[in-house]
C-alpha cells in the first residue's frame, strides 16, 4: 500500500484515518482518485476539498460522506457530490457489503468496524493489481459480495466461506480473543481478518480466472485435480490431520486439504507478499548491511511492474528484517512461514494468472 498524506498540511496519515492529527482537518478516502484528501464542512451534508483534486481538477470540489462514515462512523469514504451515481449513499468499498452485523449488540459495532477495515485493504490491493471487480448489484452473475453474520445461539453455525461470489464472514473472527483461541486450537501459525478476506477472495478468483480457462491444466499440474471430493477431503483433514510431509509442498497445513484450498492459501499468500512489499517500497525501506553475507534490500521497482523473481528476492530480505524486528519487541514472527520450491512455483503461477488478468 502507498503512503498517504493530509493534502492540507502534508502530515503522514494512515489509510484508515478520518482526521489529521496535525491540522485537525477532516480526512476521507476517495476511491475514484485512489487518494486521501482533507475536507472542510460546506453545509447541507457536503464537504469541500481543501486541495486541488485530481478527480475534480479544481480546488474546492464538493463531496459527500459515505453513509457508513456520516452515520455509522465505520468508514472514511467520500463520494464526489456530482458523481453520476449521486443517488448512491455508500462509497465504493461499502457497496460490496450485503449484510452487516446486528448493531443492537454493542460489541458488534466494533467487530463490523474491524471487518470493514480489513475489507477495504483487500479491495485496495485488488484494484491496484488491476483485477476484475464488480459488486453483485453491478454483475449478479459474477459480482462479489460480503455477508457479515453471527451465530445466534440456536445451534446454527456460521461458517466463513465462499459460494459463487458470496463471501460469508463469521463476525466472531473480529474478536481478538476468539480468533487467537481458534488459531491455537488449530495449530495455525497465522490467523488474521485480512488473511481470511484474502483467502476467501482467492476462491472467488479461481472461479473467475482459472476454472474453464487455459489456466486449468497448468493449475492441476501444480495444485492437483480440483474435481476430487471436497467434502471427503475436508472430513479426512479434520479427522486425521494433514499429511506428515505437507510442509514440503504447501504453504500451510490447511492448503493440503484440497487443491481449492491450496490455491486459496497460495493466493492469500501472494497478496500478503505484494501488499507488504508495496508498503515497504512506498516508505522507502531499504536494507544496507555492512556485511555482504546479509540480506540486502535496495530495489524500489513498483510491485505491479516487477517480475516474480524480483518480488521473491525482495521478499526474503524483507521478511528477515520483519521477523528480526518482531523478535526485538518480544513478539512472534510477523512472517511465520517457509517457502519450499513447490510453493514458490505455485506463487509464480498465481503471479502469472494475475498479470494476465490485469493486462486483459
Amino acid at each position: 500500500m502507498k503512503t498517504f498524506h493530509c493534502d492540507h498540511c502534508n502530515q503522514l496519515v494512515f489509510f484508515e484515518n478520518d482526521r489529521c492529527e496535525r491540522c485537525d482537518s477532516r480526512l476521507g478516502y476517495v476511491w475514484q482518485s485512489g487518494e486521501m484528501h482533507a475536507f472542510e464542512d460546506a453545509g447541507e451534508g457536503r464537504w469541500r476539498s481543501l486541495q486541488a483534486d485530481a478527480q475534480a481538477n479544481a480546488q474546492g470540489a464538493l463531496f459527500r460522506q459515505c453513509h457508513n462514515y456520516a452515520v455509522e462512523n465505520i468508514c472514511n469514504g467520500m463520494i464526489p457530490a456530482d458523481d453520476a451515481h449521486a443517488a448512491d449513499t455508500l462509497c465504493r468499498a461499502c457497496q460490496f457489503t450485503g449484510t452487516i452485523p446486528n448493531l443492537t449488540r454493542q460489541e458488534n459495532r466494533l467487530y463490523w468496524y474491524r471487518l470493514e477495515v480489513a475489507k477495504r485493504r483487500l479491495l485496495y490491493t485488488l484494484r491496484a493489481l488491476g483485477l476484475p471487480l464488480a459488486t453483485r448489484a453491478e454483475d449478479p452473475e459474477h459480482g462479489l459480495q460480503f455477508e457479515f453474520l453471527e451465530e445466534m445461539g440456536d445451534g446454527q453455525q456460521v461458517l466463513t466461506g465462499h459460494d459463487h461470489g458470496l463471501v460469508t464472514m463469521n463476525i466472531a473472527e473480529a474478536d481478538d480473543a476468539h480468533r487467537e483461541s481458534t488459531r491455537v486450537s488449530l495449530h495455525e501459525p497465522y490467523r488474521t481478518l485480512l488473511g481470511h478476506f484474502r483467502h476467501e477472495v482467492g476462491h472467488f478468483y479461481f472461479d473467475r480466472l482459472v476454472a474453464g480457462t487455459r489456466w486449468l491444466e497448468p493449475f492441476r499440474e501444480r495444485f492437483g485435480d480440483e474435481r476430487a471430493d471436497y467434502a471427503a477431503a475436508l472430513a479426512a483433514h479434520y479427522a486425521d490431520g494433514p499429511a506428515p510431509d505437507w510442509a514440503e509442498r504447501h504453504v500451510s497445513a490447511y492448503a493440503s486439504v484440497h487443491p481449492w484450498e491450496d490455491w486459496a492459501e497460495t493466493w492469500a499468500h501472494y497478496l500478503h507478499l505484494v501488499d507488504t512489499l508495496d508498503t515497504a517500497a512506498a516508505c522507502g525501506l531499504a536494507l544496507l548491511p555492512d556485511s555482504p553475507d546479509e540480506p540486502v534490500l535496495n530495489d524500489q521497482t513498483p510491485v505491479d511492474e516487477a517480475s516474480f523473481d524480483n518480488l521473491k528476492a525482495r521478499w526474503f530480505a524483507l521478511t528477515y528484517a520483519l521477523n528480526s524486528l518482531n523478535r526485538s519487541l518480544g513478539m512472534p514472527d510477523g512472517y511465520p512461514f517457509t517457502l519450499p520450491s513447490p510453493v514458490i512455483d505455485k506463487l509464480r503461477f498465481v503471479h502469472r494468472v494475475i498479470s494476465a488478468a490485469a493486462q486483459a
